[in-house]
């Protein structure tokens, strides 16, 4: 899939528990340092990852602070399996971007789409199927990130399952 853009400033606080990943996304100066703090920012997105329900088993997280990009790489079982991994990995305060270097069984890719002020799950379906009835096919597609249709915020990246 390649490298997928996200909102650095949005998304889930892994980070913000941990100040020594702080400091080393902040200013990567110290190259020992930027190391292990890369090393327990992939072990937490591993973590939150495992924790939404996905599996990681066969796949490599890392972090680099310096560019704020997250890697993942290894097999999955099928396309929605990769993206919502994406999606987990992206939607990270802290996370400028996804380079995706997984591989799954060939099947329809989705698209992208970030969440504006005003934005509604309604108004989303609008836009990629012609159709705001269509909001449920989007929110069970990005379960368990989103815990109800009505808790989306700016800057989150959602993934729209082709229809």
């Amino acid at each position: 899939m390649g490298m997928i853009s996200f909102i650095k400033e949005a998304g889930e606080k892994l980070f913000g528990s941990k100040p020594e990943i702080a400091a080393a996304v902040a200013e990567p100066t110290n190259e020992e340092k930027a190391v292990a703090a890369n090393a327990v920012a992939s072990e937490a997105i591993g973590k939150y990852i495992v924790a939404q329900g996905l599996s990681t088993d066969g796949l490599t997280i890392s972090f680099s602070g310096a560019d704020q990009i997250v890697t993942v790489a290894g097999a999955v079982a099928d396309q929605e399996a990769r993206e919502k991994i994406i999606v987990c990995c992206g939607n990270v305060h802290g996370v400028a971007g996804v380079a995706d270097e997984m591989t799954c069984p060939e099947v329809p890719e989705c698209t992208y789409h970030t969440v504006v002020s005003g934005d509604t799950l309604s108004a989303v379906a609008k836009k990629a199927y012609g159709n705001a009835n269509l909001y449920p096919q989007i929110f069970e597609a990005n379960k368990p990130m989103l815990s109800s249709p009505d808790k989306i915020y700016p800057g989150q990246v959602l993934r729209i399952p082709p229809q």
